[in-house]
């Protein structure tokens, strides 16, 4: 699949499996926008993919309204358009419920559930401008399932296959379509940092954490791989009609199937 000419924004891009999607789009074609709040890393990430006449870095807090429309403006003005919109940015963190601080509950769904609305709600205009329009948010296994110390995550990411079906609803009528990744665990720095602090919650080790808690429940004891998420990311963004538009597609070695 070929995205030829496309412009597609991507936040949280700058690492992880946000930056592996860019890698894989801009190998199909793509002018990219790498989005992060992390302004010299969005842009020492958008130099290594090439040129500034199709990959830029744009700084970007995906939680800030004024923020996001700034990024997307500057995404239109020098690359021309937004043809795909990526909502990756994400946080994780765990506490049992009971201990959970509201504060940190309200950063985490702010960031991954406000910085989806507000990006799209920025992108979605000019999208509907041209007559189509590809909106991907990653979720998660947890967008299906639920683990222990995970109620702000399993929240946000349920949220998010509600969105996309909104999205889907409102967005047919002007050929934009809405679809979410679930993947399993990921070996990115987001959770190699969970492991510790689970060993740590759970009183188990951090080889019983990937082992039972991350790995437990697949086919194979195997980490998904940024590769796997970014090929139905390409899928997703290059797909030509409204056939799979609101659908969610699991990617987690059998972890959950549905």
């Amino acid at each position: 699949m070929k995205l030829d000419g496309k412009v597609a924004l991507i936040t949280g891009a700058a690492s992880g499996l946000g930056h592996g999607i860019a890698e894989r789009y801009a190998a199909a074609g793509a002018k990219i926008a790498i989005a992060d709040i992390d302004a010299d890393a969005a842009k020492r990430a958008a130099a290594e993919l090439g040129g500034e006449d199709r990959f830029i870095g744009v700084t970007m807090d995906v939680t800030d309204e004024a923020a996001v429309n700034a990024g997307v403006e500057e995404t239109v003005s020098r690359l021309g358009t937004v043809d795909v919109l990526v909502s990756n940015a994400g946080v994780q963190i765990v506490h049992p419920l009971e201990d959970f601080p509201f504060a940190e509950w309200k950063k985490l769904l702010s960031i991954h559930l406000d910085g989806a609305f507000l990006t799209t709600k920025a992108c979605l205009p000019h999208m509907y401008r041209q007559g189509s329009g590809s909106v991907i948010y990653m979720g998660s296994v947890h967008s299906k399932e639920a683990s222990p110390l995970k109620s702000a995550y399993v929240t946000a990411k349920h949220g998010l296959l509600g969105l996309a079906r909104v999205i889907s609803k409102e967005g047919a009528a002007h050929g934009v379509r809405a679809n979410v990744i679930c993947p399993g665990f990921v070996k990115t720095p987001l959770v190699e940092k969970q492991i510790p602090e689970q060993a740590r919650d759970l009183g188990i080790s951090e080889q019983e954490v990937i082992e039972r808690v991350m790995l437990g429940g697949t086919v194979d004891k195997e980490f998904t791989t940024i590769e796997d998420v970014a090929e139905v990311a390409l899928m997703f963004a290059a797909f030509p009609t409204n056939a799979l538009t609101g659908q969610s597609l699991v990617v987690s070695h059998g972890w959950y199937m549905n």
